[in-house]
C-alpha cells in the first residue's frame, strides 16, 4: 500500500504550513525544501484550496497558508480527499474489477479490515499532532524554519 505522490506531496506541504503560522508561504519555498518539483507541488496546492484545507493568496506577497488552525484539519479527511480511489485491490473499485472469485473471496474482507484500521489511525491525527517530535523537538527544527531566515537547511535521505 502507498500514497500517491500527490497526497505525500500534501501532507508535506501541509506540515510546512503549520510550522509557518500567519505566514503566506511561497510555493517556491516549500519545493525547496523537499527538494520537490515546483510544477507538480502547483496542482498538490490547488486540490489542497479546492478541499479548503489551505487559503492561496496571489501576488509578490502572496503564497499558501492554513485555512484554520492545525487542530481542526484531521489526517483521515486530508488523505481521503485526495486520495478519492484509494483502494488497495482491483475488487474494491467494482466498475473495474475483473477477479472472477471476488464474491466468495475471503482476502477482500481482510483487506477491507486492514484499510479501515488504517485510516482509523489516521481519523485520531491532526497536523498540530505532526509538528512535536517524540523527543520534544519541533519539525521545524530539521527545517530551521521560524527563526526568521528566508533559507533553510535541506533535509537528506537519511533524514
Amino acid at each position: 500500500m502507498q500514497l500517491t505522490l500527490h497526497a505525500d506531496y500534501s501532507l508535506r506541504a501541509l506540515l510546512y504550513l503549520t510550522e509557518n503560522p500567519g505566514r503566506a508561504v511561497s510555493t517556491q519555498e516549500i519545493a525547496d525544501h523537499y527538494r520537490i518539483s515546483r510544477h507538480h507541488l502547483v496542482r498538490v496546492l490547488q486540490s489542497l484550496h479546492s478541499h479548503s484545507f489551505i487559503r492561496l493568496s496571489a501576488g509578490r506577497k502572496g503564497g499558501a497558508q492554513l485555512a484554520r488552525p492545525a487542530e481542526q484539519i484531521n489526517l483521515g479527511r486530508v488523505v481521503r480527499c485526495l486520495e478519492p480511489g484509494f483502494r488497495i485491490v482491483e475488487c474494491f473499485d467494482p466498475e473495474r474489477n475483473t477477479c472472477p472469485i471476488v464474491a466468495r473471496c475471503p482476502l477482500k474482507g481482510i483487506l477491507a479490515e486492514a484499510l479501515a484500521g488504517f485510516f482509523a489511525v489516521l481519523d485520531t491525527h491532526t497536523l498540530a499532532d505532526l509538528i512535536v517530535l517524540p523527543e520534544r523537538r519541533r519539525i521545524s527544527d530539521l527545517f530551521q524554519i521560524g527563526d526568521g531566515s528566508s533559507g533553510g537547511r535541506r533535509l537528506t535521505k537519511a533524514e
